[in-house]
């Protein structure tokens, strides 16, 4: 699978269906050593337009008000990064987004950590996550790429 994908843009030509554009993704950040975030396409209304936004790509999503996000994530090893959770802490890349998530998992495997569990996920796999605190952990020898559409949402009392 491609590190940084590549996207195709549709639009409308004198009433005909074109691709407006065929590019390898440009909004590409690494965070930490081998995350990789392709941040593809973002809207800040709803309903919304058909214009591209141009967002700052972050490790933790920062979602436009009444918006979304529509990102790729390339997540290496936890030992990659250096990452090693203390028995009885939390994971160090613990967070929470006042988001509803769609994510897919396109290959490799991870576990999504939650405050008091976890699953281990795999390619074909789909959690949609309703703003709770979570974290990735990727316990395997091999990157997993993940898909995630993040929609802006009213945080629960």
């Amino acid at each position: 699978m491609k590190t940084i994908p590549r996207r195709i843009v549709t639009g409308l030509r004198n009433g005909k269906s074109i691709i407006e554009k065929d590019e390898i993704v440009r909004n590409v950040s690494e965070h930490f050593p081998g995350l990789i975030i392709s941040d593809i396409w973002s809207t800040d209304t709803t309903p919304t337009g058909f214009e591209e936004k141009i967002i700052e790509n972050t490790a933790f999503p920062n979602t436009p008000k009444n918006g979304s996000y529509f990102r790729y994530v390339q997540i290496p090893p936890d030992k990659d990064l250096g990452i090693e959770t203390p028995k009885g802490q939390p994971h160090p890349l613990m967070h929470q987004t006042n988001t509803l998530d769609y994510i897919v998992i396109l290959s490799g495997e991870i576990y999504l950590i939650l405050d008091q569990e976890e699953t281990l996920l795999q390619a074909g796999d789909i959690v949609i996550q309703r703003g709770t605190n979570h974290a990735w952990s990727n316990k395997s020898d091999s990157p997993c790429i993940q898909l995630a559409i993040l929609i802006d949402a009213k945080k629960e009392e």
